[in-house]
């Protein structure tokens, strides 16, 4: 009866372990931008709790997330990065947000000069 219990125990921890690699998720989504200044903006923008790895490719513009679906999901991330004043394909950043930032960084305008 011991051996069941301690078997029963290690299975169950198992599953345990199991379900908790499942809560992983990615998205990939394009996300406007120009500079090294903006990949930082993106990426700070995009690290809500419960994302656990954030890139954005300067040259794609593509935005890489990896995160917990049971503590964030992809709309509370965009959202995020919009507020930061940078639009996705899914969610665009409001006139006023994109108006916070520098000069330099007015996508919109290729006004980039670094």
């Amino acid at each position: 009866m011991k051996r069941l219990i301690i078997f029963s125990g290690i299975i169950f921890s198992s599953l345990g372990g199991f379900a908790q690699s499942n809560d992983i998720a990615t998205i990939k989504d394009t996300v406007d931008g120009s500079c090294d200044m903006c990949k930082k903006r993106i990426e700070e923008a995009a690290f809500v709790k419960g994302v656990k790895r954030v890139e954005w490719n300067v040259d794609s513009h593509v935005l890489t997330v990896i995160y917990r679906p049971s503590k964030t999901n992809e709309n509370t991330i965009l959202q995020s990065v919009a507020k930061a004043g940078h639009s996705s394909e899914k969610i665009k950043a409001t006139d006023a947000d994109y108006n916070k930032l520098p000069e330099c960084c007015h996508y919109k305008t290729n006004s980039c000069s670094h």
